[in-house]
């Protein structure tokens, strides 16, 4: 019984990811973008609407960007959580953990996620109200040269430090702060998730360089923090990954228009 509960969570956790990603890209097809987020005839029309219009306009109401956030997070986050949840898994038997607290860690980490989502949600409005944003979430150049620079130099930070060491060996982060049952991986996986929202925040933030509806770019981040979670090599990608952030910003605000 036990190894076909294990096996349908796993698949239920896998197609959660795949339906996410499907849902993004029929979004992305229904806005007329490309896996670059570029718009065609249709998406450069959308791009060019006034959210004060007295019309009702989904990318201008706080419902539909949220939900649009939502599934991005679970399609981004949830890859960068299987070195997690497998940690989980070999202290099921040491340490008397149960399939309940496997379920309660992922749906805590998912809840902060989703909180994160509301937040930054919120944020992109603002932006678009504000003028500083299209409504398809692209960022003028200057506004984008300074995001880079920002979340480049976050990552040279104690703060992302801290925080990707607690992401990158939650084994040890299950092992001070142990918990059984549902409730207890409930709370473990909220930890976790608060700091892994810390530690990720600037490639969400990213999106607005290029459009937050760029698949290309959701792929690469997810591929990126992944990579960036993985215990032979993820410590060694946070400052280069953060020089070339850095350069970039620096070279799209020097590059004559």
């Amino acid at each position: 019984m036990q190894p076909l509960v294990r096996s349908t969570l796993w698949l239920g956790f896998f197609a959660t990811i795949l339906l996410s990603w499907a849902f993004l890209y029929m979004m992305a097809v229904d806005m007329d973008l490309d896996l670059l987020g570029r718009p065609g005839p249709a998406g450069q029309a959308m791009a060019a609407m006034d959210p004060r219009m007295p019309m009702y306009m989904p990318m201008a109401n706080f419902g539909p960007v949220f939900a649009m956030w939502a599934v991005m997070m679970a399609a981004m986050m949830l890859p960068t959580m299987v070195p997690t949840l497998m940690n989980y898994e070999r202290l099921m038997v040491s340490a008397d953990g149960t399939r309940a607290g496997w379920v309660g860690v992922l749906l805590g980490y998912l809840v902060v996620w989703i909180l994160f989502a509301a937040g930054i949600a919120g944020v992109q409005l603002g932006l678009l109200f504000g003028g500083v944003i299209d409504m398809l979430g692209v960022a003028p150049r200057w506004f984008s040269a300074v995001l880079l620079v920002v979340v480049g130099a976050f990552q040279f930070t104690r703060a992302k430090e801290v925080c990707h060491g607690v992401c990158h060996s939650p084994m040890s982060y299950f092992l001070g702060h142990w918990r059984i049952g549902f409730a207890g991986g409930l709370r473990m996986g909220l930890g976790l998730g608060a700091f892994c929202v810390v530690c990720c925040w600037g490639f969400m933030a990213l999106g607005f360089v290029g459009g937050v509806m760029s698949l290309a770019w959701m792929g690469l981040a997810t591929l990126f923090m992944v990579f960036e979670k993985l215990p032979q090599i993820g410590h060694l990608l946070i400052k280069p990954a953060g020089a070339i952030l850095i350069v970039a910003g620096i070279s799209l605000a020097a590059w004559p228009l």
